[in-house]
């Protein structure tokens, strides 16, 4: 920490860390002019403590799925089936909670077949060759189905979860103020920056996204570090299912469905390129608070809540636009 501090107090040092910086330092740009914007369009609103609280409570939700999904397009790849395993864990959640009326086993199970959809994705990807575009929205479906199948279309009460440690730990209120869920996509975002930054793991995944022959050819074992993306996806979307379920103590069949845009503008706006190799996971933490607060500062500011989808999508448009751009200028 010292020689970074040191680096940026030599000449020319703040412009060579603005350089190397140059997307965590646009993200929190954006994030503050989106701020003041929706602070003179509603300052009695964005003033008050409960407009935060909520934000706290319901981005987690998608959070913690698009700081995953972070290091599965920056390995040039996309995920796009998470809605659906969100579901299939809870199922599976159910499944286990009412057969045992073990919370803990109910846990487990759902972490598990989180996991077992990641690995199904990426076998389908590394194994066969099926890119993951194509690969991921059958998944998307598959799971969906199964869901439908074993639940028949009916949802579940979870009410006999609330009071235990499980809901406690994930959903409970930190000084009767702060929602858990906040807490854990913090926790989130550190592993994931761990995983990315610090751990040869990371630079493997930066290296495949960004030229993958040039990485097999380094050594790096392509195949298990693109399986490796693709597992840690399917736990975290269980695991976000498992949040968004207790926060609301029930389960529908149809969960996951509204997550897709929010959790992809989050990965875009925040700097990740689709086309692999670029893209951090401090970006994508600040850019899901900005998305979490579209709706809502749309709304306060007396404007229709269609105005979402549409700025979501051109968020999406925009981000991957500009990328396109510096890569063919930098080409």
């Amino acid at each position: 920490m010292a020689s970074c501090n040191e680096e940026r107090l030599q000449p020319g040092g703040l412009a060579r860390f603005a350089r190397r910086s140059g997307l965590q330092i646009g993200i929190v740009l954006v994030a503050v002019i989106v701020w003041v914007l929706f602070l003179i369009g509603s300052p009695q609103t964005f003033l008050a403590f409960p407009i935060y609280q909520a934000f706290m409570s319901t981005t987690p939700f998608f959070a913690m799925m698009a700081l995953p999904l972070t290091l599965v397009i920056i390995a040039a790849e996309i995920d796009l089936s998470f809605p659906s395993v969100m579901a299939f864990g809870m199922t599976i959640f159910t499944l286990i909670l009412r057969a045992t009326n073990s919370l803990t086993l109910a846990f487990v199970g759902c972490l598990l077949a989180g996991l077992l959809a990641g690995v199904v994705n990426g076998l389908l990807v590394v194994r066969i060759g099926i890119p993951s575009l194509v690969a991921t929205i059958g998944t998307q479906f598959f799971w969906r189905g199964v869901v439908l199948v074993i639940t028949g279309g009916n949802g579940r009460s979870l009410v006999s979860a609330q009071g235990s440690l499980l809901y406690g730990t994930l959903v409970g209120r930190l000084g009767g103020r702060i929602p858990a869920q906040m807490l854990w996509t913090i926790i989130v975002a550190f592993v994931m920056w761990l995983f990315l930054n610090r751990h040869r793991f990371g630079a493997h995944v930066y290296l495949i996204g960004d030229n993958v022959e040039s990485a097999k050819l380094m050594g790096v074992n392509a195949a298990r570090t693109k399986l490796l993306v693709f597992a840690i996806m399917g736990v975290a979307a269980a695991f976000a299912g498992l949040v968004v379920s207790l926060e609301v103590l029930y389960f529908w069949p149809t969960m996951g469905e509204g997550y897709l845009l929010s959790t992809l503008s989050s990965v875009f706006l925040g700097g990740t390129s689709v086309f692999g190799g670029t893209g951090t996971v401090f970006g994508t933490f600040v850019a899901s608070f900005i998305i979490g607060a579209i709706n809502a500062g749309i709304v306060a500011a007396g404007l229709a809540g269609f105005w979402t989808q549409l700025i979501y999508g051109l968020i999406i448009v925009a981000s991957v636009s500009m990328h396109a751009v510096l890569r063919r200028r930098l080409a």
